[in-house]
Order: C-alpha cells, then sequence, then structure tokens
C-alpha cells in the first residue's frame, strides 16, 4: 500500500506530499517505498539513490533512467540493492566506442551433449557466424569467438578470472553482475555484464572487453 510505483507519485512527494493524504505510512510503522521498474521515473530512482547515499548528476540519472525501464519492460525484478550494480554497469557502457557488437547468438545445453554456441558477430559493419562447442555454454561462446577473431588473425585477451555477484537477500530471478578479469599485452583490467542470467551477463561483459582493446 505505501509503494509508489509510478514517477509521478513520487515527484509529487518531492514537492512539498503534493498527493498527500491521512493514512501515512508512519501512522502503522511504516515507511514509504519507491518500486523501480518500467514505469519508474527519475523521482523513483532519487529516492531509492537517496537511502543509499548515492547522487548522480542528470545526464547518468538520465542514463540510469533508461536502463532500468529496459530491465522492466524485459519483466525482470529490479530493487534498491540492485542499483549500485546497474550504475556501475551503465557509466562502465560510456568509456568506449561500440565497434564490435555481438548481433546474436545461440545457446545449446542438452543433458548428455557438449554446450554449443552458435554466434553472428559485427566487426566494423562486417557480420561474421561461427559455431563451437566447449565445457559450458560461456566457454563454447568464447570458442566460437576465438575462431572468429583467428579468422580475421585478430588476437582475444586472456580471461584470467571470472566472478559473478549479486545483491544481497535476492531470489533466482535477481540481477547479477558478472566481474571478468583479462590480460592484454602484459596489462590487467576488468569489464562487467549486468544481467538476470549469468551467461548472459558474462557476454556483456566480453562485448565490452572487445571494444575496449579495439581502441
Amino acid at each position: 500500500m505505501f509503494t509508489q510505483t509510478a514517477g509521478i507519485h513520487a515527484d509529487g512527494d518531492n514537492k512539498n506530499n503534493l498527493y498527500f493524504n491521512d493514512l501515512l505510512p508512519e501512522r502503522f510503522g511504516r515507511k514509504r517505498k519507491y518500486a523501480l521498474g518500467k514505469t519508474s521515473g527519475k523521482a523513483n530512482i532519487e529516492k531509492n539513490l537517496q537511502e543509499l547515499g548515492l547522487q548522480l548528476n542528470q545526464e547518468d540519472l538520465k542514463l540510469v533512467t533508461q536502463r532500468i525501464i529496459e530491465l522492466g519492460d524485459k519483466k525482470e525484478t529490479v530493487t534498491k540493492e540492485d542499483l549500485p550494480y546497474i550504475i556501475s554497469d551503465v557509466l562502465d557502457s560510456q568509456t568506449y566506442e561500440e565497434r564490435i557488437i555481438v548481433e546474436s547468438y545461440v545457446l545449446v545445453h542438452a543433458k548428455g551433449m557438449r554446450p554449443s554456441t552458435t554466434l553472428c558477430l559485427k566487426i566494423d559493419g562486417e557480420t561474421i557466424e561461427e559455431n563451437a562447442q566447449g565445457d559450458g555454454q560461456f566457454d563454447a561462446f568464447m570458442n566460437a569467438l576465438a575462431k572468429i577473431y583467428k579468422s580475421k588473425k585478430m588476437s582475444l585477451p586472456k580471461l584470467i578470472d571470472y566472478a559473478v555477484r549479486i545483491p544481497p537477500g535476492s531470489s533466482s530471478d535477481a540481477l547479477c553482475e558478472t566481474i571478468i578479469t583479462w590480460t592484454n599485452n602484459g596489462k590487467e583490467f576488468k569489464t562487467r555484464g549486468l544481467d538476470s542470467d549469468q551467461t548472459v551477463a558474462a557476454i556483456v561483459a566480453t562485448q565490452k572487453m572487445l571494444n575496449v582493446v579495439s581502441i
């Protein structure tokens, strides 16, 4: 009852309780909450950021709002605890130009068969398709990627660490952040991916890596 879902209501709370009523949450030992999802506005997000002690400039806030609406359109549950992960993902994506894009992929994992991936990658406007098997879906994805890079006589950084984080108290449908550490020409760097599917999050992180090393 005390959860605002529409951005206009959160904005009204900011404007001297524009939508004031007698049933204040404090009367029941409760607190006003602001849901995050496809109907979220900047005011919803600002309210949640305040609770976390975080602040964004207007341009970054706009980008984070767009990302939350995208996640909400996919019917993913977005919580206040997800916000630091979403912010990190959005700000990280602004540091490079996307010359290399993972256009599409098919991940297959069937009992009794090795996982396989068919990958369609676009490099500077050229689309290349390849498939491969692996010990897992992401390993199969990386093997297909390696085939494409070998055909283009391009080298890939080496993956040296792979970590997955989810917000505390999350359920099975929670957003997860995949952080991959790579080494290239003796230098280490990390890229992050965010999605409710761990493998997809890893693929997002990998696409970021491809564009970082192509700069």
